[in-house]
C-alpha cells in the first residue's frame, strides 16, 4: 500500500460530520508512528491475520514522521481543486475550526427535500447592515449600532442572535454597562471565511474615523446643517406652498417687501 496523503485526508473527512483541524491530522499520523512501534516489523507477518501489521510495515518508511501545516494545508488545496474541477457532488469548506466535506450548492435542494427542511431564510437589508457594523466595529453596543444606522436595531439584533450569527461578548466600560456585540464561528462559516481578519477592506471609513463619528454622533445633538436644512437667518430662498384647485404650488417669498412708489410723490405740483 502506497502511503496517499490526499486520499487518507478524504477518507478521515468523510468519517466524521464535525470539522477537521490541521493538529487533529497530525495526531493521527503521530498515533500511526506510535502503534507502529509496538509490532516487530522484521517478523513475517500473514496479511490475512495481521492486516493492520502488515499495512504498518508497508508505510512505515513513507509516512513522515511528522506532518507540518503547510503540507496539510497544500494537500487540502489539491484536493479541493480536484474536486471542483471535477465538479463533484462534494466541496471542501475551510473554516474557523478546521476542514469539513459538504454537498455542493447545485445538489443542496435534493438534500433539503430528503430532510423535508423549509428554504432558508435570506436576511433584510437591515439584518445585513446590522451585521455588516457588528462585524466590522466588533465589540459594538446596541446604541452604537443605531448611531451608524440611524434607526433602531432592536429587531435585527434579535434576529441574528436567534440565528446564532452573532453573539454577547461582554460589556462596555460606559455608564449603564451596555452589552457588546460579537460575531460568532457560525458567522465565518456563513461568510466562507477562516478569521474576521479575512473581512474585505473598507475604503469608506478607517476604524477611527467610525469611531470618532459614533462618539460624536452619540454626544452632541445634530445641527439644522448636519440635516442638510437651511439656516435659520437665511431665509431668502425658502419656498412656501399655496393650495389651489389644481394641487400644491410653490412661490417664492421676499424676506424684505420693496416699497411701492407713491404715485402723490411723482405728480407735479399744479400752479394755482
Amino acid at each position: 500500500m502506497e502511503f496517499n496523503l490526499k486520499k487518507i485526508l478524504k477518507a478521515l473527512l468523510f468519517s466524521t460530520s464535525e470539522t477537521l483541524s490541521i493538529k487533529d491530522i497530525q495526531s493521527v499520523i503521530t498515533r500511526f508512528h506510535r502503534e507502529a512501534e509496538k509490532f516487530d516489523l522484521e517478523a513475517e507477518l500473514d496479511p490475512e491475520e495481521h492486516p493492520e501489521q502488515c499495512m504498518m510495515k508497508g508505510l512505515m518508511e513513507q509516512v513522515p514522521p511528522l506532518l507540518t501545516g503547510a503540507q496539510i494545508r497544500e494537500a487540502m488545496a489539491e484536493l479541493t481543486r480536484e474536486l471542483e474541477e471535477s465538479n463533484d457532488v462534494y466541496r471542501l469548506m475551510d473554516g474557523p475550526n478546521g476542514y469539513r466535506m459538504t454537498v455542493a450548492p447545485d445538489y443542496a435542494y435534493w438534500v433539503r427535500l430528503m430532510r423535508d427542511e423549509p428554504k432558508p431564510t435570506k436576511l433584510s437589508q437591515a439584518a445585513l447592515e446590522t451585521l455588516a457594523i457588528i462585524a466590522y466595529r466588533q465589540p459594538v453596543t446596541r446604541a452604537e449600532i443605531e448611531a451608524v444606522r440611524g434607526v433602531s436595531a432592536d429587531n435585527a439584533v434579535s434576529k441574528l442572535t436567534e440565528l446564532e450569527l452573532i453573539e454577547v461578548t461582554g460589556r462596555a466600560d460606559l455608564p449603564g454597562r451596555p452589552l457588546q456585540y460579537g460575531t460568532t464561528d457560525k458567522f465565518l462559516e456563513f461568510s466562507g471565511l477562516r478569521s474576521v481578519s479575512e473581512l474585505p477592506a473598507s475604503d469608506v471609513l478607517t476604524p477611527s474615523q467610525l469611531n470618532e463619528w459614533i462618539r460624536e454622533a452619540t454626544e452632541k445633538p445634530l445641527s439644522d446643517e448636519d440635516m442638510g436644512l437651511p439656516d435659520e437667518e437665511d431665509t431668502s430662498d425658502m419656498v412656501s406652498p399655496h393650495r389651489t384647485d389644481e394641487g400644491l404650488e410653490f412661490e417664492e417669498e421676499n424676506s424684505i417687501d420693496e416699497p411701492q412708489e407713491d404715485e402723490a410723490l411723482n405728480t407735479p405740483t399744479q400752479m394755482a
